[in-house]
């Protein structure tokens, strides 16, 4: 059984890199002590001001943002319940798996560049932050240094070359 292997299994749950744990409770810190109080100063202020009506457009959007909110700050205190937050050491580094930072060469264009393979909830492809249950992902996931992975896109087949992992 391998390093990628190991970390996935035992665990269960949802595994988050520390800097995504991070990021998702800043989230959740600012839904909860900015968002949700600016919601029901909004919501006050078109009580006092009489526009509390059936037909107010204005104060149904802002009931509308506020069941986002809540809604989303329920499902991150639920992901926190179930998640498992990787230490440093627990990144493996001689197969691709969660947290792992992997330098791949696209064989087709030559063209060389890094992700870091995460779970689903961090996932960020603008930012280079691959799921691990994206076709990418799933194509790295396991798979060492000098490998070749080969895997479908949505703009067609793509093949890479492993060239590094890293935390």
């Amino acid at each position: 059984m391998n390093e990628a292997e190991i970390i996935n299994e035992p665990l269960g749950g949802i595994l988050l890199t520390p800097k995504g744990y991070q990021a998702l409770q800043e989230e959740l810190e600012h839904l909860t002590t900015f968002k949700r109080p600016e919601i029901a100063d909004r919501i006050r202020e078109s009580q006092q001001h009489g526009e509390f009506s059936e037909d107010n457009s204005e104060l149904d959007e802002v009931k509308f943002e506020q069941a986002m909110v809540e809604n989303r700050i329920a499902e991150l205190k639920g992901m926190f319940g179930n998640a498992h937050v990787l230490e440093e050491d627990q990144i493996p580094t001689d197969r691709v798996g969660i947290g792992s930072l992997v330098t791949v060469n696209d064989l087709q264009f030559d063209d060389q560049f890094e992700i870091r393979v995460v779970s689903s909830i961090e996932s960020d492809p603008t930012r280079d932050l691959v799921s691990n249950e994206s076709p990418m992902g799933t194509a790295l996931f396991g798979h060492g240094k000098g490998d070749d992975v080969v895997f479908e896109a949505p703009e067609g087949k793509k093949r890479y070359k492993i060239v590094s992992i890293s935390r």
